[in-house]
């Protein structure tokens, strides 16, 4: 992802957009309506990519015109702050959204495929791997730049390897071992590979293992019937806020030991359910969200000398 503040588009590259695009491109797009926090300011440029081809020229066409650009997938993990986002924001969700087998006991995802669409394909192919994956909100391609994980898996143990486009257009094709997984992110495993917040995640394909699809169901009905136990549903989130500390409790377990369930700004509230949610309960605004985020972490610093970092990607103005 990229994300550069205080450009906008003029008239003659927004007539560009239009002619090429038509109706995919939309201006001033209010970005609560492309999140699951349902906040967020408008886009300069709100497009919607059909496939790959397209791709490839949205990202020359802004970088060769020095435009700044975002790109989404569900809108989950993603707070948008009042005032928008300048530049582009280009939707991957739907369109670029195949997924196929590869070989005996591979998977390849498009980056905008369904997560939990993955998750059950794998299950209906018996390959095993991605069932750790179930009810985690997004796209494959946010899952993959965030190594998203649960249940003690991520994204990094099942990824073979992923294709990208680079800021030119050029496609390329990355193995594991040119990237480095860690804690909730994703790099080049080498300096010389460059930044990949520069280059736009394509494709990822996934090495599993075979197992029956009946016992991976069984285990995938097993894992949604807890999730939904412990999780806040009916009430719009970008999923767990925070990230969780190196070597202490979880981030949910210090918010609730230090006493912050159920605190609230506006319609911001920490959910009762589980203290890692902060959860829109209608009318929250983005700026009511980062004010309650800053109380959790203030009160969370005072009891434990701790200060939690947002797991949630907050961009805008």
């Amino acid at each position: 992802m990229l994300s550069v503040i205080g450009m906008a588009i003029n008239s003659e590259l927004k007539k560009q957009l239009q002619s090429r695009l038509s109706d995919r491109v939309r201006f001033d797009e209010p970005m609560s309506a492309h999140t699951t926090f349902r906040v967020g300011g408008p886009a300069d440029a709100f497009v919607t990519a059909i496939d790959e081809t397209e791709m490839i020229f949205l990202i020359k066409w802004i970088n060769d015109n020095g435009l700044p650009f975002f790109i989404i997938g569900g809108g989950t993990n993603l707070l948008v702050r009042d005032r928008g986002i300048r530049g582009i924001v280009i939707s991957l969700a739907k369109n670029l959204a195949r997924i196929s087998r590869q070989g005996l006991t591979g998977l390849s995802a498009m980056a905008g495929a369904n997560l939990g669409t993955l998750c059950r394909f794998a299950i209906r192919n018996g390959l095993s791997g991605l069932n750790f994956a179930l009810g985690i909100p997004g796209t494959v391609g946010g899952a993959v730049r965030m190594n998203a994980g649960a249940w003690k898996g991520s994204i990094g143990n099942v990824i073979d390897g992923i294709r990208i486009i680079q800021p030119d257009g050029k496609v390329e094709s990355m193995e594991k071992g040119a990237l480095k997984f860690s804690y909730r992110s994703l790099s080049f495993a080498s300096e010389s590979s460059g930044d990949l917040s520069s280059s736009v995640i394509l494709e990822a394909i996934f090495s599993l293992s075979q197992q029956s699809p009946e016992s991976l169901k069984a285990e995938a009905d097993t894992m949604l019937n807890a999730r939904k136990k412990s999780q806040p549903i009916g009430f719009a989130s970008a999923g767990c806020f925070f990230r969780n500390p190196d070597d202490r409790e979880s981030a949910g377990k210090l918010i609730d030991l230090a006493g912050a369930k159920g605190l609230r700004v506006g319609d911001a509230e920490v959910s009762e359910k589980h203290a890692n949610f902060i959860v829109n309960r209608g009318k929250a605004s983005a700026d009511d969200i980062i004010r309650l985020m800053r109380i959790v972490q203030e009160t969370v610093f005072q009891k434990f000398n701790v200060m939690l970092e947002p797991e949630v990607k907050i961009v805008g103005d």
